[in-house]
């Protein structure tokens, strides 16, 4: 990675742990990270039953917490949404933003777009999810498709939010799958990204990660490319031990 950016390493827990299990897993984290200073931000981003407890277990550490999503609206009739100020209530420092599983629940992109807006409006870090299915890369989509992505995510976004915001490129075809995007095919779609986005956000001082299928034996490989700030990990994450590994490859 070169210039201002500092690495962002993300673990998106999906639906796992409990409030028990995670502030469990926090301390341990803390442990293996250590109390001096890091060279990466570091997040973890639990379920929504068990956010307040994993901030209570990171308050005082490095250690970021993230909703895994974020309804657009303060509140209302939303059965099982969570609003941005529920998120902060939380002790919560951030949110993730259409994720492909939450896409492919139905999360449009201009839902995408409003929830980003009302996720910043309450002073939320944001990491934006974008990326294609493997039929779209297959039909030479993948550009295309990101452009799309990116110009709808960004549409309400401030050029001054440039520092609260990232947006992490994660190929469908990669998340859960095993099969990882090499570091070059990477490294072309977060450029990709990075071009897109410049319209609105200093390219420069935007972060952009990666996702899909992040080890530690593989995180070194990915990070080291010039527009790879950081990764957005998926099952590694839920251990301890293994997503630390992650972090010290940033």
């Amino acid at each position: 990675m070169s210039g201002p950016r500092r690495p962002l390493v993300a673990g998106n827990w999906k639906m796992n742990k409990t409030g028990v299990e995670a502030r469990e897993y926090v301390a341990r984290l803390r442990a293996l990270l250590g109390d001096g200073e890091l060279s990466c931000d570091v997040a973890v981003c639990p379920p929504a039953t068990a956010l307040e407890a994993t901030a209570r277990a990171a308050s005082g550490s490095a250690v970021r917490v993230l909703a895994q999503a974020v309804h657009e609206a303060e509140k209302g009739a939303h059965t099982g949404e969570v609003s941005a100020g529920m998120i902060v209530g939380a002790g919560a420092d951030g949110t993730l933003v259409g994720h492909s599983e939450r896409r492919a629940a139905g999360e449009t992109d201009d839902q995408v777009a409003a929830r980003v807006r009302a996720a910043l409006d309450a002073g939320l870090q944001v990491v934006v999810c974008v990326g294609e299915s493997l039929e779209q890369r297959e039909a030479g989509e993948t550009e295309r498709w990101l452009t799309g992505q990116v110009g709808a995510a960004l549409a309400q976004v401030r050029a001054d939010e440039v520092g609260v915001l990232s947006i992490a490129y994660e190929p469908i075809w990669a998340i859960g799958t095993g099969r990882t995007a090499t570091p070059e095919i990477a490294q072309e779609a977060c450029a990709h990204v990075r071009s897109v986005a410049a319209a609105t956000l200093d390219p420069a001082a935007l972060r952009v990660l990666y996702g899909g299928s992040v080890t530690p034996d593989n995180a070194a490989g990915l990070m080291a490319q010039p527009d790879i700030d950081g990764a957005l990990v998926g099952g590694a994450s839920l251990d301890a031990e293994a997503f630390a590994a992650i972090a010290r490859a940033a």
